[in-house]
């Protein structure tokens, strides 16, 4: 394989996850209630939501400099291994918790978990 072929497989799941994480984060930030069954009513709803959004595109942000710096590649693959997982372990406490929520969640909780996996794929295959 390639090595230019190699980065870019070491890479997608980080380009996979800007491009959901990306607007996920504006719509949780700005119209939750236009995709998700979510309905804020008070400024610190409104505020949680928002802070999620920042976080998101922080994260994001963080990914991005790994898909175009070398130097940043690994500490973006671990960040977006516990960012991934976080999310995909709490939704399945909540699942088992609070019952199953919409078909949407459920897939971002599947997509999450793939997703952590795909970080610890490459960290564990990349020789360092």
């Amino acid at each position: 394989m390639t090595s230019k072929k190699q980065n870019f497989i070491y890479k997608i799941h980080l380009i996979i996850s800007v491009i959901i994480v990306v607007p996920v984060a504006f719509i949780y930030g700005f119209a939750p209630d236009s995709e998700f069954d979510i309905h804020l009513s008070t400024v610190d709803e409104f505020n949680a939501f928002k802070a999620v959004m920042g976080l998101y595109i922080g994260f994001s942000l963080l990914w991005i400099l790994g898909i175009f710096n070398a130097k940043y590649l690994k500490i973006s693959l671990i960040t977006n291994m516990v960012f991934m997982f976080g999310l995909g372990f709490g939704r399945l406490i909540s699942i088992i918790i609070d019952g199953m929520p919409t078909d949407a969640y459920v897939y971002g909780t599947i997509g999450e978990l793939i997703l952590g996996f795909c970080s610890i794929w490459v960290l564990t295959r990349k020789k360092w």
